[in-house]
């Protein structure tokens, strides 16, 4: 059955929107990468430093988060929206998500970062997360769906990438994986 005018201009629009969104999450993350790589921002020996291997109990806990969330974002995204089990998906990665930025917070290199503060310009997804999350949400809730399904989305594809960047050589992730 043919679709209309309106549903196709509505589906090319929706496009349009989930296009912007990626191309703004991943302009940030790269940028933010960039700035954290040339100045020296990602993980520093400080930062590393515990008793077991350089893994800290914040690392683990921001693994032990990152990834699930990393796994079922791709599942709530193609699961019927607006469901049930979508809202139990969408809860528990909400909760992934905020748990992973919280973690992050504790992750530093001190005396190293901006100013020394031992934050560097990858902290910024930390902040970034712990505003969009709850704007998720409230967008879902008031029902700004279309707004809500941006943010999550663009949430999701800054975990991607931020996930691949920890796979830069000389991050602790990349030098555990590819010193194997």
């Amino acid at each position: 059955m043919p679709t209309s005018f309106a549903d196709r201009k509505t589906a090319d629009s929706k496009l349009r929107d989930h296009m912007i969104t990626a191309v703004i999450t991943l302009a940030i993350t790269l940028t933010v990468s960039i700035l954290s790589f040339l100045l020296g921002g990602f993980g520093s020996a400080n930062a590393m430093a515990s008793d077991a291997k350089g893994v800290s109990v914040p690392i683990l806990v921001h693994l032990g988060t990152a990834i699930p969330a990393l796994i079922l974002g791709p599942v709530i995204l193609r699961k019927q929206k607006g469901t049930n089990l979508h809202r139990a998906l969408g809860r528990t990665w909400v909760a992934l998500m905020l748990i992973t930025a919280i973690a992050s917070a504790f992750i530093r290199s001190p005396g190293a970062g901006i100013a020394g503060t031992g934050y560097s310009f990858i902290h910024f997804f930390t902040f970034w997360t712990l505003v969009n999350v709850p704007l998720g949400v409230w967008l879902a809730r008031t029902g700004r769906i279309e707004a809500h399904r941006g943010v999550m989305t663009g949430l999701y594809i800054g975990l991607v990438v931020a996930g691949a960047v920890t796979l830069v050589p000389g991050r602790l992730l990349g030098n555990l994986i590819f010193s194997l």
